[in-house]
This record gives structure tokens, sequence and C-alpha cells, in this order.
């Protein structure tokens, strides 16, 4: 059959259409009335695409390089930071924080495990400074309580700042950001966003502004207040990546239009998207026989263990090679041992049930167990039917 490459990976994800045209046919320099008013624009929707009514940067990077902003900009050596770890990305942030001379304490669970807010409340005190933490942590699958966690940070640590890595987690996630007092959350533009990898973004509290006037780390590039300033003006500090930014307006154009106007309802509609194709994933993946890997599965991708005997990385090379569907292998010690399916962004049903009914076959071939085709699909439509059927009687029931 003729191969059609399709991305099934937690990022970069499948591009949105209208935001690869924007990004094509985009000149304008980026020290012109147009492009200050696309990126003001641009600013402004990410308010309501994130959901908060605290001040927004755009930085030409990969999350990481705002990661890294979020431990200079916050800290001076030697603070107490506490990072909550249970994947390669709260891994990142324990590592960022050492890099900049924190004393880092750490909650540290398996891979595929979470943590209670028993277990942070444990390691949490008064002195500490900035709490690091994943929305869900991509390299397992997981989704953490953070809104739990939020509160107890509030409740227990007079100072403390909360950030928040949601780079997988906005978009597919319900997340109250100013509600439960997150101060710095973060996004990446090749998520939920759909279009390439290289822009990030965050919002920040006062709470956030005010520490960055104490804050000795060093910094440069990623000074958030030349940031600050310079957004105030619809520019940035450095050089932007203009084509990039023509297609983050497309793709919230796109949101706002899922919302019939209202970019927050397209935010949600979004999120129920991720939500509904993760729970079909789920039924498929069991009607298989198969393992979830995340004892907290998040809506952003399905992590699963790989059946006994198999290494993950067959798995995905024969998704690669049989339908040029790309899956993403375990990071780091769970290489071979999981294959992750992500469903974020501009992604639909029909690939949902496509990707189930190619893991069948794939199955099939790289393992000695007996598979009953359709199984999985039957699963997964069961879902979408029973879903169907609620948001009918929901809309029956308004007009009623």
């Amino acid at each position: 059959m003729l191969p059609k490459n399709r991305l099934f990976t937690p990022g970069p994800t499948p591009l949105l259409p209208a935001a690869q045209n924007a990004m094509a046919a985009f000149t304008a320099h980026h020290r012109t009335a147009d492009f200050k008013a696309l990126f003001s624009r641009v600013i402004t929707d990410l308010r309501d695409f994130i959901g908060t009514s605290n001040d927004v940067l755009v930085i030409a990077s990969s999350g990481t390089g705002v990661m890294e902003g979020a431990v200079s900009n916050l800290t001076s050596p030697g603070d107490p930071v506490l990072v909550l770890t249970a994947g390669k990305f709260g891994e990142r942030w324990r590592d960022l924080a050492r890099a900049f001379g924190c004393r880092v304490e750490v909650v540290d669970k398996p891979y595929g495990d979470t943590f209670s807010v028993e277990e942070v409340a444990a390691k949490l005190t008064r002195d500490t400074r900035v709490v690091y933490l994943q929305a869900t942590e991509s390299s397992t699958g997981t989704r953490h309580d953070l809104k739990g966690i939020a509160e107890l940070v509030r409740r227990r640590a007079d100072d403390a700042l909360l950030v928040v890595d949601a780079i997988t987690g906005l978009g597919t996630t319900e997340l109250d950001v100013d509600g439960w007092g997150i101060d710095v959350i973060i996004g990446g533009s090749q998520k939920a966003l759909m279009i390439p990898p290289g822009l990030a973004y965050c919002a920040l509290s006062e709470r956030a502004w005010k520490r960055m006037v104490t804050a000795t780390n060093p910094r440069y590039y990623f000074d958030f207040r030349k940031e600050r300033k310079a957004a105030a003006k619809g520019e940035t500090a450095y050089t932007p990546a203009t084509s990039l930014v023509a297609a983050l307006g497309a793709a919230l154009d796109f949101i706002r239009q899922l919302g019939n106007g209202d970019l927050a309802a397209g935010r949600k509609l979004l999120v129920d998207n991720a939500e509904l194709a993760a729970e079909m994933t789920r039924a498929g993946v069991g009607a298989l026989g198969l393992e979830l890997f995340s004892v907290s599965p998040a809506a952003a991708l399905t992590a699963v263990t790989s059946p006994a005997g198999v290494d993950s990385g067959k798995i995905v090379k024969e998704f690669r090679d049989r339908f040029s569907a790309v899956v993403s292998n375990g990071q780091g010690e769970m290489k071979g041992k999981l294959f992750r399916i992500a469903h974020i962004g501009y992604y639909d049903y029909l690939d949902t049930i496509g990707i189930l009914g190619a893991l069948e076959h794939v199955l099939a071939a790289v393992s000695n167990r007996p598979v009953e085709y359709g199984c999985a699909l039957r699963a997964a439509q069961q879902v979408f039917q029973r879903s169907r059927t609620r948001e009918l009687a929901e809309i029956a029931g308004a007009k009623n």
C-alpha cells in the first residue's frame, strides 16, 4: 500500500495545514508594524489558550530553554528547591537546578509512577523557594496531581513559587493556572499548538516577577525581564522565529474557530478531544491484552508496556516499515521496554482507529501471541459511541 508518513509521537505532532500555509507565506521583518501587530495578537491569544491573566512570553527556543530560564530567573545559588521527578523530564528539572547551584531536594518516584500529596508534603518546607514538576510526564505517559500539589504548596510553603512544565499538558489537560496558583507554566509550539518545534512560551505570575528582582543567578538570552519589556511593545528582545509566530497565529485562530469564536471554548474542545482519543487508545490496548505503563495515564499520550520478550524497538520499527507511522520508543532506562502513542493537537477519531488497527498487525508480526483482528478497534469504537451518546443526551437536555 501507499506509504503515507504520520506522526504519533508526543512532539513534534502533526502539523495544522493552515499553520503550514501561514508559515510558508510569511515574509514580514520582525521590527515592522505588521509583525508587532501579529505578535501582540499572539500574546493576547496565548493568555486565553493557557487560561491566565498573567503576562505571557514567547521565546525562540525549545521548551528546555524556558525551563532553564525558570531556574535562572527565579533562584540564587544555594536556594533550597524541591523537584518532583518520575521520568526523564522531571530529571531535567533536577539537573537544571543543580547546574545553577540550587540546593535540590527531590521526591523521586520510579518511571511510570506518580507522587502522592503526602510524599510531597514530607519534603516541602517553609524554606523551599521553588517547587518544580511536570503536569504530564511525556517520557512515561503519566499525569500528576497538579491541583492537589498546588493546593499543598500554597498552604504549606510561605514563599515557594510553583513552576510547571506543561509542554505536553497544555491543550490536553484541564489546568486552572490562576485558580491553582501556578506561578510559571511552560508550553511548546510542537505539541497541542500543532506547529513545528522552535517556540517556547510561558505565563508568569506577579509573585514570579517579584522574585526576579532578588534572584542572583546569571541570565542573558533567557532573561525574562528583557522579554517582558520587549513584549509590551509587540517585540522580542532578540530576533524571533517570525514564520513560526505566523504559524502560531494561524493555530490559535483554528482553536478559536473550534469554539465558534471563543478561544477558551476551543481549548476545552481540544482537551476533550485528547481525553477521548486517550480513552479509546487505552481501551484498544487493553483489548489486545497489553498493559499500560503508567499508574496514572495522561491524555497527551499512552505509554504501553512491550509484551514479554519483545523489544519495543521492534514495535517502533515495524510501525515505521510497514505503515510509515512514527511512534516513540521508551527513553533512557525505558528504551526497549515501552512504546508511546500520542494523541495531541491535530489528531482525530480516524487517527485513533488507524493506529490501533495498525497496532493489531504490528503485534502479530513481532510477537508469537495470537491477535484477534478487530478487537482493539471494537473496544475503541465502543468508547467513542458511549461518548457520543452522552454528548447527544447533554445537547437534548440543554434544549429542554
